[in-house]
């Protein structure tokens, strides 16, 4: 397999503005940011998404998301802060490579990132607990 965009970056073939480095990871600022500090935690070996990404790797992730979360915070004065992962062309993602993408947010910076919540209803919530029981 050729290397996607996003191996060529966590391996540092392609220039980036990188904020953090280590054996497992390299979080960079998005070339497209959503906002001021927007950037993508991306792991050195290729996952497509959530489905194949070990679990150990996963919860590493995790605490990294957290501690660039607050590092950004504090450098940047942010006023809140989404954390995003998507999985498969129906739920956004473009790029086929897991990713975690880290959004600072200000008071008025016009993004959002948000649904139409429905209710959920006692049959629904029956057939959910069922069907992930089995």
């Amino acid at each position: 397999m050729d290397k996607c965009i996003f191996c060529m970056l966590a391996a540092g073939e392609i220039p980036t503005a990188t904020l953090y480095e280590d054996d497992d990871f390299r979080v960079i600022l998005d070339a497209g940011p959503a906002t001021r500090g927007h950037c993508l935690i991306l792991p050195k070996e290729h996952y497509a998404d959530i489905y194949e990404i070990p679990e150990e790797l996963l919860a590493k992730a995790a605490v990294l998301a957290k501690r660039m979360a607050v590092k950004l915070t504090d450098a940047l004065g942010c006023d809140g802060f989404n954390i995003v992962q998507n999985n498969r062309p129906v739920a956004g993602q473009t790029v086929f490579h897991f990713h975690i993408h880290l959004i600072p947010r200000y008071a008025d910076d016009g993004q959002s990132i948000l649904w139409k919540p429905s209710k959920l209803t006692d049959e629904a919530a029956r057939e959910i607990l069922e069907a992930v029981s089995q």
